[in-house]
C-alpha cells in the first residue's frame, strides 16, 4: 500500500513512525500485519517548538553480552527482511527535523468515509524532502524528560502518566527509555501494544484480519 500525495510536497499516510532501527521496524511490521498503512522516517532532529533532540545519546543498548547482542541483530534482519517483502514505506534516508500539530481533517472528509474515526487533530512531520500529515506518531528514540518538554511546548498538561498523556494525542512510544533502550522482547512486546491499539482506531468497527505471512518473531 502506498501513501496519497496531496497539496504541494505532503503526502498523507495513517501513522508516521520516528525510528528505522528495531524500534521503528517492529511496530510498522505490527501494522502491516493489521492493515494499517504506516512510513517509517530516521529519528527526528527537532522536538516540539524546535528543541533539538541528542538522540546519538539516547541509542544505548541495555545488553551487552553477545548472546542478547545476536538475538536483537537476528530479529533486526527479520524485520528488515519482512519490510522488504511486504514493500513497507521504510525511509532509511529521510530524517524527521520537526514534529508540528495540526488541525485535523475536515468534516466533509469525514462525512465521505463515516466508517473512518477522525482524530481530534493531525500531525505534520516536517522532513528535507517535504511533509508529512499522519493520524497517529510512534516515536522510538526521546528520553522521557525530552518528551515531557515537547509536550509543554504543545501546551498540553502532561501529569503523572507521560504514556497516557502522549496516546491522549495520538502519540505512541515503542522502545522508549530515560536511560536504555528495553529489551528486543520487551520491544516486540511493545509494538504489538501499540499495533492494537493505532489499528483499533483505525477500524474502530471492523477491525481487519491479521495477515500472518511469515513474519513469525512477534509474541503470539
Amino acid at each position: 500500500m502506498s501513501s496519497m500525495p496531496v497539496n504541494g510536497g505532503t503526502e498523507q499516510t495513517t501513522t508516521v513512525i520516528i525510528g528505522t532501527g528495531l524500534s521503528g521496524l517492529a511496530v510498522a511490521a505490527e501494522l502491516c500485519r493489521r492493515g494499517v498503512h504506516s512510513i517509517v522516517v530516521d529519528g527526528l532532529d527537532i522536538l516540539g517548538a524546535g528543541q533539538p533532540a541528542n538522540t546519538a545519546s539516547l541509542q544505548r543498548c541495555d545488553a551487552a553480552d553477545s548472546v542478547s547482542l545476536r538475538e536483537r541483530n537476528e530479529i533486526l534482519r527479520h524485520l528488515r527482511n519482512y519490510a522488504a517483502s511486504h514493500q513497507m514505506d521504510v525511509r532509511n534516508t529521510t530524517r524527521a527535523v520537526q514534529l508540528s500539530m495540526v488541525h485535523a481533517a475536515s468534516a466533509s472528509v469525514a462525512a465521505e468515509t463515516p466508517s473512518v474515526a477522525v482524530p481530534a487533530h493531525q500531525w505534520e512531520v516536517h522532513t528535507p524532502s517535504g511533509i508529512l500529515l499522519a493520524d497517529h506518531i510512534v516515536l522510538t528514540r526521546c528520553a522521557h524528560s525530552q518528551l515531557r518538554r515537547m509536550l509543554s511546548d504543545f501546551g498540553i498538561a502532561v501529569g503523572r502518566n507521560l504514556v497516557a498523556a502522549m496516546r491522549a494525542i495520538g502519540i505512541y512510544l515503542v522502545g522508549v527509555g530515560d536511560l536504555i533502550t528495553p529489551s528486543p522482547k520487551e520491544v516486540l512486546r511493545q509494538a504489538k501494544t501499540v499495533g492494537q491499539a493505532i489499528s483499533s482506531q483505525v477500524h474502530p468497527e471492523n477491525p481487519p484480519t491479521i495477515t500472518t505471512g511469515s513474519f513469525a518473531v512477534l509474541p503470539a
